[in-house]
């Protein structure tokens, strides 16, 4: 078996990506045609309008990744394509590049599952991670806390119950009179605020690793209409106080996990993996237990192709194959398929 050169492609929101990984952990390329300057103006992405602009951008993406690497589509081994979970049109635009180019080539089609493959950004970081380990996945969509074993070992230990953080963090950003997206503006503005200035809820689950944030997103709301309009310390006192009850449960869920698991590694995953904050909090939370913590780089956190082609060469490695009738999977969880 050679090196494994694979080409990973993504879609499943509002980027267009394309990727090409050697081994599982060199990235060649790595190339990302955002639309968050589009959707701006709409406060949020609109999956039909996101859906067109995939499709006017999914070729030059691949051959822009392709040419950035200096390799050939004859010299890739397998082609790695997110199928779910996601937005169904944009997924099919990736979904069926990806199918054409492996039956064009006669080339392997490996799926994956978009979730996993914010897991395997981290791979693609030095430190490499050692297993065991308990990952926690923060994004726009999805809040989970996993314990892995090893490649393809995964217990899905809890998960949000309404809310993902990222959509908590973009649905306080409106309310506050800020852009979209959310996250990184409240983190910023958070900067200049008290985290204890406002006090907030955190919500106590019956799970002992799952999520609740749409009461702490009401709480928030409810705070903006008593208050009135805030002036811009108020705003950035809710906006640090906001960031504090967030980060502070999900680094209470993540260490609690990490201990009674018996790892040695935590590893951050997703958009809100970025935030300054959380990773401080994190770090500080489990260096007293001998834990160390690890996390992509920010271009790795949020939606890219790097991800996924990484996440594909371990599928390829353990001979996972996908016919051509494979089929997008929105509500794809954690626990379906490769």
């Amino acid at each position: 078996m050679s090196e494994g050169l694979i080409l990973g492609v993504e879609s499943s929101c509002d980027e267009t990506a394309a990727a090409v990984v050697a081994g599982g952990r060199r990235v060649l390329s790595n190339t990302i045609a955002s639309q968050v300057d589009l959707f701006e103006k709409y406060g949020g992405v609109v999956p039909e309008i996101a859906s067109r602009r995939h499709l006017e951008l999914i070729l030059p993406v691949i051959r822009e990744a392709l040419q950035t690497a200096g390799v050939t589509l004859q010299q890739i081994d397998a082609i790695a394509v997110t199928y779910g979970p996601g937005l169904v049109g944009t997924l099919l635009v990736g979904l069926s590049a990806a199918k054409a180019l492996a039956f064009g080539l006669d080339k392997p089609l490996i799926g994956v599952n978009h979730l996993q493959g914010h897991i395997y950004a981290n791979f693609l970081a030095e430190p490499e991670p050692e297993f065991p380990l308990v990952c926690l996945v923060v994004s726009g969509g999805h809040t989970d806390l996993i314990y892995m074993a090893g490649h393809g070992r995964m217990e899905l230990l809890g998960r949000t119950l309404d809310d993902a953080a990222g959509e908590a963090f973009d649905k306080v950003a409106r309310s506050v009179g800020l852009g979209y997206p959310g996250g990184p503006q409240v983190e910023r503005l958070a900067r200049s605020g008290d985290p204890e200035a406002v006090p907030l809820p955190r919500a106590q689950t019956e799970g002992p690793y799952d999520f609740s944030f749409s009461g702490l997103k009401t709480a928030v709301l409810q705070y903006v209409q008593r208050t009135g309009p805030l002036n811009d310390q108020q705003r950035a006192d809710l906006a640090a106080s906001f960031q504090r009850a967030v980060t502070s449960v999900l680094v209470e869920r993540t260490v609690k996990a990490a201990q009674e698991k018996g790892v040695r590694q935590v590893i951050l995953a997703g958009g809100v993996a970025a935030n300054g904050a959380l990773r401080q909090e994190m770090r500080a939370a489990l260096e007293p237990h001998g834990i160390a913590l690890g996390y992509p780089p920010p271009v790795l956190c949020t939606d890219n192709a790097a991800m996924i082609a990484a996440a594909g060469y371990h599928l390829w490695r353990a001979g996972v194959r996908h016919d051509l009738d494979l089929n997008a999977v929105p509500g794809l969880g954690l626990g379906l398929g490769g």
